[in-house]
């Protein structure tokens, strides 16, 4: 929790040293920064409020940032994953080996943001705004289109499956966020609307399923 707390402080130090050195900071916040009601996409002036410390941690940040003057952009994201690593698809696959029933959230909603594609947005918007300083700002990143928790494992087994890999797996249940308690709340809706980034950059964002399945090929991959 204390490095949490600290989170702020931090940032504060790196905007003010970019801010005096002219240089470029990039930031990465969360969709935590809201209270995840509703169904529409938030959008970078939405309304703010944090579900929990990390939310408002992750918000202080932002502030610290705008306050310093220093140039920035600013990525709000969220359902980030990637082939290396744990991430809750391999959990999903990992778990239809072993049980036949398995109960997942279907109320909260978001885009499955692969890391790969982070990094790739990060490094053609930073590129762009070397060439115009306007370009400075708070931008939503995620993958394109919507699923919940439920229909993205449901959409993680039906890939592993037409792959060849034998699975136990019969049933996957959709539960309430309320069946599944977690010590810090989650938000319900972590949808984004991305029309900032789309029409700053000139970017076209893939659909959430394309990362998965280029994820799932890697790993796949990296096991045999």
């Amino acid at each position: 929790m204390r490095n949490l707390i600290a989170q702020p402080n931090c940032v504060k130090a790196l905007a003010e040293f970019a801010a005096a050195t002219g240089s470029w900071l990039i930031h990465y916040s969360t969709d935590y920064v809201f209270n995840g009601e509703g169904k529409q996409p938030w959008r970078e002036n939405s309304s703010t409020q944090p579900l929990n410390v990390y939310g408002q941690t992750k918000l202080e940040g932002e502030e610290a940032i705008n306050a310093s003057g220093c140039k920035h952009l600013i990525f709000r994201t969220s359902w980030v994953y990637a082939a290396r690593g744990n991430n809750f698809a391999k959990t999903m696959l990992r778990l239809a080996k072993e049980r036949e029933h398995l109960n997942v959230i279907n109320d909260q909603v978001g885009a499955p943001t692969s890391a790969e594609l982070v990094a790739d947005v990060t490094a053609h918007a930073l590129s762009y705004a070397k060439c115009h300083p306007d370009a400075s700002g708070l931008y939503h990143l995620a993958a394109a289109g919507e699923v919940s928790w439920h229909g993205f494992a449901e959409f993680v087994i039906e890939q592993a499956r037409n792959s060849g890999p034998w699975l136990k797996v019969k049933k996957i249940g959709a539960i309430p966020t309320s069946e599944y308690p977690t010590p810090a709340r989650r938000p319900l809706n972590s949808r984004f609307d991305c029309q900032k980034l789309r029409k700053t950059f000139s970017l076209t964002l893939p659909d959430w399923q394309s990362g998965v399945v280029r994820m799932l090929t890697e790993t796949q991959g990296t096991e045999q």
